[in-house]
């Protein structure tokens, strides 16, 4: 693949971790306008050539790197614009809830151990007690005086952990104009309770959303399954793929008539994985919730299955026992045996996979992925048609800490490919660059990357905003 060199230009600067980076236009407005969201809350737009809040809601957020030391992946995770938003005001929100805060779902740390079925086989018992915090999906108008209103709430969803929300976790599809809601499968690590791989568990999962149908539910319970949803929810839903660890959200890319649709899945231990597929069945929840009682096997032919937790993208789940004569002879053992064995022949294979530790002097050793986007402008045509993604940082980038960009594409012939780094050259000096957030304008001409100077959401105003440019 071709060596591209890019450089970044500054837009916004000294603002909170960026979490969704992407454009619209405003009602009554000609010019589409950048929108920056923050972790803790803020949602700002460049608007005339100055920085506007658009939205503020760091009052509904819970307070964010209290327990965890300022590392934090909770907070302000999602804003999606409705496909008509300069007709109806239409927007949505996820975030963490302030004031739902519990103990978590696990006293301590976990680590599966192939020894012990035990820890192979937990489940998350006394949810309504023994949960991290509350996510919420809520739909908001633009009013007609500039003012943004919430209107409803979508979901109200309980969490395991503190971590594997999602991020960048809402997105309109163009190819059936319905809300997308990528979970992260809720956190600690390895999936304790496999709920990714569970059809009625709410994490895990990509979930469509019809939000032109209305539930007449203002303020639905609080759940972490779909059965446990009211039915004019559940018929709003329904599941377009599963086996999901976490995603920092979805690209739609059109060519010829139809979409590629791109998802990242953060890894584990190994590597990180982007997928690519055309064809899926989406399957309504009501389905799912029927099919759960009945004895028959259920079809779910069509359901893109990204392998979790039996599977770490291209790889068995695996775990590592330190060889302390050798670091280089580390002992790795299947975490999930049978589980890999049955997610064999129904998983979907990378698109392309880097790793955490890898020598190759062209790649870069990652630590996690954190954006994902379609490019289609010809400002870079070197990365015209191809899909860009980014890690939060490289392993060996120390003392000053950088993340990484990179891009790939889809091969004709459907098999796997190879990524190629793209070289940036602007100089950060002496603060750390933690690749945060990767975005685009509604015709995907143009990428925005949010860098931020620390990894904990407590130390502020670190964030800068770049467009990345010929």
């Amino acid at each position: 693949m071709k060596k591209v060199k890019v450089s970044l230009r500054p837009i916004l600067s000294k603002i909170n971790l960026p979490t969704v980076i992407k454009t619209t236009i405003l009602p009554g407005d000609s010019i589409e306008r950048l929108f920056v969201a923050t972790q803790v809350g803020e949602i700002f737009y460049i608007g005339n050539g100055s920085v506007k809040t658009f939205l503020d809601i760091r009052q509904r957020i819970l307070k964010l790197g209290g327990s965890s030391g300022g590392y934090d992946e909770r907070g302000l995770l999602g804003l999606a614009f409705h496909p008509y938003f300069y007709n109806n005001g239409l927007f949505y929100l996820h975030y963490s809830v302030a004031g739902s805060e519990g103990h978590g779902a696990l006293p301590g740390g976990f680590k599966p151990d192939p020894c012990d079925p035990q820890t192979l086989s937990l489940s998350w018992i006394n949810r309504e007690t023994q949960y991290d915090h509350i996510d919420t999906v809520e739909e908001w108008i633009l009013q007609s005086n500039g003012q943004p209103r919430k209107r409803r709430t979508l979901l109200n969803i309980r969490r395991p952990f503190f971590n594997h929300n999602g991020v960048n976790s809402l997105n309109f599809s163009p190819e059936t104009g319905k809300l997308v809601l990528t979970t992260g499968d809720g956190g600690a690590g390895y999936d304790p309770f496999n709920l990714s791989q569970d059809n009625l568990e709410i994490a895990g999962k990509i979930i469509e959303i019809d939000v032109s149908k209305n539930t007449t539910i203002k303020n639905p319970p609080i759940v972490t399954r779909f059965n446990e949803l009211p039915p004019t929810i559940q018929e709003t839903l329904s599941v377009m793929a599963k086996g999901v660890r976490n995603i920092p959200g979805i690209s739609f890319q059109k060519f010829h008539n139809q979409y590629l649709k791109y998802v990242g899945n953060v890894g584990q231990d190994l590597v990180e994985s982007i997928f690519s597929f055309v064809q899926y069945q989406p399957i309504p929840v009501t389905q799912l919730i029927q099919a759960s009682t009945q004895t028959s096997t259920f079809n779910q032919k069509g359901l893109v299955n990204f392998g979790w937790r039996g599977w770490e993208g291209a790889f068995p789940t695996s775990i590592n026992r330190d060889c302390t004569k050798n670091p280089n002879l580390d002992e790795k053992a299947i975490a999930y045996y049978n589980e890999a064995v049955t997610l064999s022949g129904s998983r979907l294979q990378p698109l392309t996979s880097y790793y955490h530790e890898d020598a190759r002097t062209d790649k870069f050793e990652g630590t996690a992925l954190t954006g994902v986007q379609a490019y289609m402008g010809n400002g870079i045509p070197d990365l015209t048609g191809s899909v860009v993604f980014t890690d939060v940082a490289r392993k060996k980038s120390q003392p000053q800490v950088r993340g990484a960009l990179a891009y790939t594409r889809v091969r004709p012939d459907g098999k796997q490919n190879d990524f190629s780094v793209i070289q940036t050259n602007y100089d950060f000096g002496s603060p750390s660059a933690y690749y945060v957030s990767l975005g685009a304008n509604l015709n995907q001409t143009r990428l925005y990357l949010g860098v931020y100077g620390s990894m904990k959401v407590t130390d502020f105003h670190q964030g800068t905003v770049f467009e990345i440019i010929p």
